[in-house]
Protein backbone atom coordinates (compact mmCIF):
# COMPACT_ATOMS: atom_id res chain seq x y z
CA UNK A 1 0.00 0.00 0.00
CA UNK A 2 2.79 2.00 0.78
CA UNK A 3 3.43 3.73 4.07
CA UNK A 4 1.70 7.38 2.78
CA UNK A 5 -1.44 5.51 2.13
CA UNK A 6 -1.01 2.84 4.86
CA UNK A 7 -2.01 6.04 7.08
CA UNK A 8 -4.92 7.35 5.19
CA UNK A 9 -6.47 3.68 4.10
CA UNK A 10 -6.47 1.04 6.55
CA UNK A 11 -8.53 2.86 9.03
CA UNK A 12 -12.01 2.99 6.70
CA UNK A 13 -11.24 -0.58 6.50
CA UNK A 14 -10.69 -1.39 10.11
CA UNK A 15 -13.69 0.67 11.25
CA UNK A 16 -16.04 -1.14 8.29
CA UNK A 17 -14.66 -4.51 9.23
CA UNK A 18 -15.58 -3.67 13.14
CA UNK A 19 -18.81 -1.99 12.20
CA UNK A 20 -19.98 -5.50 10.11
CA UNK A 21 -18.58 -7.34 13.25
CA UNK A 22 -16.27 -9.33 10.86
CA UNK A 23 -13.43 -11.15 12.40
CA UNK A 24 -10.38 -10.90 10.22
CA UNK A 25 -6.60 -11.36 10.55
CA UNK A 26 -4.75 -8.07 9.29
CA UNK A 27 -1.52 -8.82 7.14
CA UNK A 28 0.60 -6.21 5.89
CA UNK A 29 3.19 -6.89 2.55
CA UNK A 30 5.15 -3.98 3.22
CA UNK A 31 7.81 -4.32 0.46
CA UNK A 32 5.65 -4.76 -3.12
CA UNK A 33 3.96 -1.28 -2.82
CA UNK A 34 7.24 -0.09 -2.21
CA UNK A 35 9.34 -1.35 -4.56
CA UNK A 36 11.44 1.53 -7.72
CA UNK A 37 14.00 0.79 -10.09
CA UNK A 38 17.47 1.81 -9.93
CA UNK A 39 19.26 3.68 -12.50
CA UNK A 40 19.98 0.70 -14.27
CA UNK A 41 16.78 -0.73 -14.40
CA UNK A 42 17.16 -2.86 -11.56
CA UNK A 43 13.89 -3.94 -8.94
CA UNK A 44 14.75 -2.90 -5.59
CA UNK A 45 12.98 -2.00 -2.61
CA UNK A 46 13.84 1.07 -0.69
CA UNK A 47 14.64 -0.47 3.38
CA UNK A 48 13.26 2.93 4.74
CA UNK A 49 10.24 2.64 2.75
CA UNK A 50 9.57 -1.01 4.12
CA UNK A 51 10.35 -0.02 7.76
CA UNK A 52 7.77 3.18 7.18
CA UNK A 53 5.27 0.90 6.13
CA UNK A 54 5.52 -1.46 8.75
CA UNK A 55 5.49 1.70 11.48
CA UNK A 56 2.39 3.30 9.85
CA UNK A 57 0.65 -0.33 10.28
CA UNK A 58 1.35 -0.52 13.84
CA UNK A 59 0.39 3.27 14.64
CA UNK A 60 -2.73 2.50 12.60
CA UNK A 61 -4.06 -0.48 14.52
CA UNK A 62 -2.94 1.11 17.83
CA UNK A 63 -5.29 4.14 16.86
CA UNK A 64 -7.86 1.89 15.64
CA UNK A 65 -7.86 -0.57 18.82
CA UNK A 66 -7.09 -3.45 16.48
CA UNK A 67 -4.25 -5.31 15.95
CA UNK A 68 -1.50 -6.65 12.84
CA UNK A 69 -1.86 -10.29 12.73
CA UNK A 70 0.61 -10.79 10.43
CA UNK A 71 3.84 -9.62 8.14
CA UNK A 72 4.99 -10.51 5.03
CA UNK A 73 8.52 -9.89 4.34
CA UNK A 74 10.99 -11.21 1.19
CA UNK A 75 14.24 -12.21 2.60
CA UNK A 76 17.51 -14.39 1.90
CA UNK A 77 19.38 -15.88 4.84
CA UNK A 78 22.43 -14.31 2.62
CA UNK A 79 23.76 -10.92 2.33
CA UNK A 80 22.26 -10.41 -1.11
CA UNK A 81 21.76 -7.24 -1.80
CA UNK A 82 18.41 -6.52 -3.99
CA UNK A 83 17.22 -3.72 -1.34
CA UNK A 84 18.72 -0.25 -0.67
CA UNK A 85 19.29 0.81 2.66
CA UNK A 86 19.63 -0.60 6.09
CA UNK A 87 21.89 -0.34 9.25
CA UNK A 88 24.57 -2.21 7.28
CA UNK A 89 23.63 0.31 4.27
CA UNK A 90 22.89 -1.15 0.77
CA UNK A 91 24.07 1.52 -2.06
CA UNK A 92 22.61 1.73 -5.60
CA UNK A 93 26.23 0.68 -6.41
CA UNK A 94 25.88 -2.19 -4.65
CA UNK A 95 22.90 -3.75 -5.84
CA UNK A 96 24.99 -5.24 -8.81
CA UNK A 97 27.60 -7.21 -6.29
CA UNK A 98 24.77 -10.14 -5.23
CA UNK A 99 21.45 -9.43 -6.49
CA UNK A 100 20.80 -12.86 -8.09
CA UNK A 101 16.43 -12.83 -7.95
CA UNK A 102 14.56 -13.38 -10.64
CA UNK A 103 11.52 -12.07 -8.83
CA UNK A 104 10.93 -9.49 -6.45
CA UNK A 105 13.91 -8.35 -4.26
CA UNK A 106 14.42 -9.94 -1.02
CA UNK A 107 15.92 -8.27 2.36
CA UNK A 108 19.34 -9.39 3.54
CA UNK A 109 20.32 -10.85 7.32
CA UNK A 110 21.05 -7.50 8.36
CA UNK A 111 17.85 -5.84 6.92
CA UNK A 112 15.70 -8.79 8.16
CA UNK A 113 16.81 -9.12 11.60
CA UNK A 114 16.67 -5.13 11.65
CA UNK A 115 12.33 -5.35 10.52
CA UNK A 116 12.57 -8.26 13.28
CA UNK A 117 13.50 -6.51 16.02
CA UNK A 118 11.79 -3.59 15.52
CA UNK A 119 8.38 -5.53 15.31
CA UNK A 120 9.22 -7.51 18.29
CA UNK A 121 9.75 -3.71 20.28
CA UNK A 122 6.17 -2.52 18.89
CA UNK A 123 4.63 -5.76 20.14
CA UNK A 124 6.40 -5.40 23.15
CA UNK A 125 5.60 -1.72 23.89
CA UNK A 126 1.79 -2.55 22.90
CA UNK A 127 1.96 -5.86 25.63
CA UNK A 128 2.72 -3.94 28.50
CA UNK A 129 1.09 -0.51 27.70
CA UNK A 130 -2.16 -3.27 27.48
CA UNK A 131 -0.71 -4.92 31.04
CA UNK A 132 -0.66 -1.36 32.51
CA UNK A 133 -4.04 -0.45 31.31
CA UNK A 134 -5.68 -3.41 33.22
CA UNK A 135 -3.62 -2.77 36.27
CA UNK A 136 -4.48 1.31 36.03
CA UNK A 137 -8.57 -0.42 35.49
CA UNK A 138 -7.66 -2.82 38.49
CA UNK A 139 -6.82 -0.09 41.24
CA UNK A 140 -9.73 1.69 40.27
CA UNK A 141 -11.97 -1.16 41.03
Amino acid sequence: MESDNMRIKPPHLIRAVHQAGLIVTWVSDPMHGNTIKDPCGLKTHPFDSTRAELRALFDVHEQEGSYPGGVHLDMMGQNVTDCVGGSKTVTFDDLNSWNHTHCNPRLNVPQSLELAFAISERLRKRRLKAANEILNMSRVN
